[in-house]
């Protein structure tokens, strides 16, 4: 590859993150529908006709601020699932993993991004699909994986999976002050699905 194809694909990178980090900001302060498309290209130091070079529409960059960030959260989820050894397995693993989860909700802008203004522009099907590549794919794992270990009951994965999914999304909604009694019953809930 030739030096000025690389730097003119730096510079694209470039100019695709400057975006992505502008709309993220601007998302999380304001919401999806109070930000415009040129507020996002001057903070991110670009012209309109850059955004509109990388992202076919507002929507368009929106979605890719959500798929990022899904994975921050589902590398969040993974590496409080993996951290620590104080009580290994794969209930353990499941609980520290809805921790991590709940503690990288705990960003207002993230919670507004992910839980408000997601599912309203980009419809529920499509945010299904973006979570299945990340933070539903890690939890489906660590249930596959607690199923095989024999550590749970013999439940569909699937659904247990969703399941799971869902109470995590709803102890993240919680108002700060509620959020170690979301916490302690989530653990509950977990440890109780053990193999008897």
């Amino acid at each position: 590859m030739s030096d000025v194809r690389r730097r003119q694909e730096d510079r694209r990178a470039a100019t695709r993150r400057a975006l992505l980090a502008a709309a993220r900001q601007l998302f999380a302060e304001n919401g999806y529908t109070a930000t415009s498309t040129p507020e996002i290209a001057a903070a991110a130091g670009v012209t309109r006709g850059a955004l509109y070079h990388h992202f076919s529409d507002k929507q368009a960059l929106f979605a890719a601020v959500v798929e990022e960030e899904h994975a921050l959260l589902a590398l969040a989820i993974h590496q409080a699932a993996e951290a620590g050894e104080d009580e290994p397995g794969p209930i353990k693993a499941l609980v520290r993993g809805g921790e991590g989860f709940i503690g990288a909700m705990q960003d207002a802008g993230r919670r507004r991004i992910l839980l408000v203004d997601a599912p309203a522009v980009l419809g529920r099907e499509t945010l299904d699909g973006i979570d299945a590549r990340h933070g539903l794919r890690t939890l489906i794992e660590g249930v596959n994986a607690a199923l095989a270990a024999g550590a749970i009951r013999d439940l569909p994965a699937l659904p247990l999976a969703h399941l799971l999914n869902a109470l995590f999304d709803r102890a993240a909604q919680a108002p700060a002050e509620e959020v170690d009694a979301y916490r302690k019953v989530m653990k509950a809930l977990i440890r109780g699905l053990r193999a008897k």
